[in-house]
């Protein structure tokens, strides 16, 4: 897939590895200048959009502080010049797996702070520079959770909901200044995390049980949520605003393996 992205600058929370990280390299392949993010060392991934001819900056920075935030933005349009486009991927998941009514508040703190506040702080402070510009593109990573339900995940769940319905209130806000804003949705995605849940051979049930809901039969990977990022982020999608696209291999279709 190949877009014009020549010479515009991205943003990508989160990019240290995982889906961030080939966001990032998708977005370099088609001509952005990329300003790398992560509370982890994204310097390697700098590295590799160096390697492969594009331009890079890593910028440390954890997204649950507004003032971290504050001071990332400013960092980045002195080093790099004026975002043109923000994807805001930095999250996290779950530790505690148990009902709503024994879930730890300082967990649920926790995940709303990176995978909702985030998402917000880097908005609210990016998206005032893009007005005075007249033009932008957001794109937030939401989750196939922020979608459908999921036991044991009660703030993960209400954090990428809210991801969701954020991304469509700020569509309808921006909409008139010519800055669009979209979410991804990804479904189950083979990251560093994941392999070994999909592909343990010592727990295969376990792996295949994961699997059957997905009616193409295997998980993401990082490149083709990468690839749906790049569409919203690219002038192929300019009027595409509001809209929430889900990356699952049919997983949200409502498809039952063994229905039959």
């Amino acid at each position: 897939m190949k877009v014009d992205l020549m010479s515009r600058v991205a943003l990508v929370t989160g990019s240290a590895r995982g889906i961030g990280r080939a966001i990032a390299l998708a977005l370099a392949e088609n001509g952005a200048r990329i300003a790398v993010s992560d509370v982890l060392d994204g310097e390697h991934t700098c590295e590799e959009i160096r390697e492969r001819g594009g331009e890079a900056q890593f910028f440390s920075a954890d997204v649950s502080s507004a003032e971290a935030v504050n001071e990332l933005a400013g960092a980045i349009e002195r080093d790099m010049g004026p975002i043109d486009i923000l994807v805001n991927n930095a999250g996290i998941g779950s530790r505690a797996r148990v009902p709503t009514q024994e879930f730890p508040e300082e967990e649920w703190r926790r995940i709303i702070s990176i995978d909702l506040d985030g998402v917000f702080y880097c908005s609210r402070v990016i998206s005032r520079r893009m007005i005075e510009r007249r033009k932008g593109a957001i794109i937030n990573i939401a989750s196939v959770f922020g979608v459908i339900p999921a036991r044991m995940q009660c703030a993960y769940t209400a954090a990428k909901a809210g991801v969701v319905n954020f991304t469509r209130t700020h569509a309808v806000e921006l909409g008139p200044y010519g800055i669009r804003v979209n979410a991804v949705a990804p479904g189950s995605t083979l990251t560093e995390g994941t392999r070994a849940a999909f592909y343990n051979p010592a727990a295969k049930e376990k792996g295949d049980s994961l699997l059957s809901h997905i009616p193409l039969g295997r998980p993401a990977e990082c490149e083709d949520i990468a690839k749906g990022v790049l569409y919203l982020a690219s002038d192929d999608a300019g009027y595409v605003t509001g809209h929430c696209l889900v990356i699952d291999g049919g997983w949200t279709a409502g498809y039952t393996r063994d229905l039959y």
